[in-house]
């Protein structure tokens, strides 16, 4: 088992959020590129491609907030902390893409491959994060 301290933890996820941000960005760029600079639709994927992006990027900010808003001085805590946070980002997610689906005219592919380049962003930094196993094997 292993051990991993809170300022660093706390550090790792606002990270996270900084680094979907990120790839949310780019994401946008090269929505906005290939539909095409000067059309409309090359804004509306753009704009969809943040709408996107920024979905995953809110649902990790909240589940961070959340995460590390009170005092955990035990591992069941902690874990219960987690548990919250993971089910008001599940929510957060799903209102956020009722609300745009319902009010925005979007370009579907482009945001949902944003919402997706994010997502992968928060995947990647936890297997990044998790400590090797000792008795692994390195291909």
């Amino acid at each position: 088992m292993s051990a991993i301290d809170l300022p660093h933890a706390r550090r790792l996820a606002f990270g996270v959020v900084l680094g979907q941000l990120g790839a949310t960005v780019i994401a946008a760029l090269c929505a906005w590129a290939v539909a095409g600079r000067g059309a409309a639709s090359g804004q509306v994927a753009g704009i969809s491609a943040l709408l996107g992006g920024g979905i995953a990027t809110a649902g990790s900010l909240v589940m961070a907030g959340v995460m590390f808003a009170g005092k955990t001085a035990s591992a069941g805590k902690a874990l219960g902390a987690f548990y919250l946070g993971e089910a008001v980002k599940l929510a957060v997610v799903v209102a956020l893409f009722v609300l745009v689906l319902r009010m925005v005219k979007v370009a579907p592919l482009a945001m949902f491959a944003a919402f997706g380049a994010a997502l992968l962003v928060y995947w990647v930094a936890l297997v990044c994060a998790l400590p090797r196993l000792p008795n692994a094997r390195s291909a």
